[in-house]
């Protein structure tokens, strides 16, 4: 039998495909868990800021527009957090792709699991909206650095092509579980958040919820000494003939079309999430109960209200009834459980995406076409879902929005696996972290996540308007959408590029 034959995985390669697959669905979960709790953490670490305005002279409903989604200081926030932390990652995850092909990848693996596990853990407990960013920054390097260092490893650990299919589409499956499992741990959160340790003076559950963040590196500290090196890796570096990895040759002639190509295309997919999918939350959430300013989706509004009960307090400055604080969070409580519900769908289209994927994987030869069964449908239905969304918010049901969301779901997150399946196949040895590290990080997470970016810039607004969030982000996902589809044309085809390591 060949080196190369399939053969069943030994007791080894389980932990391998197991770790691995924790990292993917903890990578998920943090970078998913932001629109989740963005809303609430800026109310909460906000809520000092606007007491000085107002002891300061402004008039509370004045200092409260500020910090509303839409509002000048929310929309300031929410850009920074969605960005700034991709852009992190992105220049850190490059170098962390640059060590995986330096020091192995087993061993960056590990040390990325534990630098988000401690970040998320640390995000739990911030005072100031500053601290949230620097513990963000920690994650997203985590992040970064994690989908490279497994990508690499699980390819070369797998050396028979359909056996290799089959292990990075399956465990990347796990990274919608981990959408699914920030969805339920959000909802939970939600719902017992009252009868858990009071932090920072509260029980909020988004608090609880970046907390959660710190269970990948538990199972990790278990199971890291069992974990193999790459053996092609270190067979390489044993024998001295492993080149030494540089990010000026991922722009050499050989590799240079590849770099780029793969590197804008890879763009396209991440922008069509971040431009409109992950802005759902803030579309649907409730907002300024009990204000001329009240928005959201109208059966989301009516949840939080009814959790909320009749407003208990009143207007300092105009005298009428208005929710306490106490109130306001049972309610941002409720709301975010009620969309953590409709996310939910959406990340189990992406569990039905990722499946699809590794199932065609080894059935579609060609890496375009493989491409564009997710490509093609996203280009038309992803922006006119939110287009009608935009329409939808007081006149049609969640379930229609969920159903909307899962195919979403479906062909978006099925575009996410593909890379993890092709990367690999078009970068040598002493590179393949490197060039992973660059599309993935330069591309995606920095070029793509600016699409959260642009979608809160131009959607901002002095009042909520989540119709113009969804409006804006229809816009923003179709550019994206087309950009991918027409690149996509001139993505090199596994087998067209030398990854020899040769001199």
């Amino acid at each position: 039998m060949s080196s190369t034959s399939a053969t069943r995985l030994t007791g080894v390669q389980w932990l391998v495909c197991v770790i691995a697959a924790i990292g993917f669905a903890f990578d998920i979960y943090e970078l998913l868990m932001l629109p989740l709790i963005i809303k609430p953490a800026i109310a909460a670490l906000s809520a000092p800021i606007i007491d000085e305005l107002v002891s300061g002279g402004m008039a509370r409903p004045q200092a409260m527009a500020l910090w509303v989604p839409g509002g000048l200081e929310y929309v300031k926030w929410a850009r920074v957090l969605f960005f700034v932390p991709a852009i992190v990652g992105g220049v850190f995850g490059l170098w962390g792709g640059w060590l995986t092909d330096r020091l192995g990848r087993r061993r960056v693996l590990t040390f990325s699991i534990l630098l988000y596990a401690f970040g998320a853990f640390a995000a739990g407990f911030v005072t100031s909206l500053p601290a949230l960013l620097i513990c963000r920054c920690f994650v997203f390097v985590g992040v970064c650095v994690e989908f490279v260092a497994a990508v690499a490893w699980l390819a070369e650990l797998f050396p028979n092509h359909e056996q290799r299919e089959k292990v990075l589409g399956w465990t990347q499956a796990f990274s919608s579980l981990g959408g699914l499992m920030v969805a339920g741990m959000n909802i939970l959160a939600g719902r017992v958040a009252a009868s858990l340790p009071e932090i920072a003076g509260g029980h909020e559950a988004w608090r609880y919820t970046l907390i959660s963040g710190v269970i990948p590196a538990l199972p990790l500290l278990l199971i890291r000494p069992f974990l193999p090196e790459s053996p092609e890796w270190q067979k390489k570096k044993e024998a001295g003939t492993l080149k030494r990895p540089s990010i000026a040759e991922l722009f050499s002639p050989a590799l240079r079309k590849t770099t780029i190509v793969t590197t804008l295309v890879f763009a396209a997919s991440y922008g069509l999430a971040f431009g409109a999918i992950q802005q759902l939350p803030q579309i649907l959430g409730a907002q300024a109960l009990g204000t001329p300013r009240e928005a959201g989706h109208s059966e989301v509004i009516a949840a939080a209200k009814s959790k909320a009960g009749e407003p208990a307090g009143k207007n300092k400055d105009t005298g009428k009834p208005e929710y306490t604080p106490e109130q306001r969070k049972t309610a941002g409580n409720e709301s975010d459980a009620v969309v953590a519900g409709v996310t939910l769908w959406q990340e189990l289209g992406g569990l039905v995406g990722r499946a699809l994927l590794a199932i065609l994987a080894i059935k579609i030869v060609s890496r375009r076409s493989l491409l564009r069964v997710f490509q093609i449908p996203a280009l038309f239905i992803v922006p006119a879902l939110f287009y009608w969304i935009a329409g939808a918010l007081q006149s049609d049901s969640l379930l229609a929005i969920k159903v909307g969301i899962f195919v979403a779901g479906i062909l978006v997150v099925g575009q996410f696996s593909f890379w993890g399946n092709y990367i690999p196949l078009v970068f040598p040895v002493h590179l393949r972290g490197t060039g992973e590290s660059f599309a993935a990080n330069i591309g995606g997470r920095i070029i793509g996540t600016a699409a959260a970016f642009i979608t809160i810039t131009l959607s901002a607004s002095d009042k909520p308007d989540p119709a113009r969030i969804a409006m804006v982000g229809a816009c923003v996902a179709g550019v994206y959408a087309v950009i991918g589809a027409v690149l996509t044309s001139m993505l090199p085809e596994p087998g067209t590029v030398d990854t020899s390591d040769h001199e």
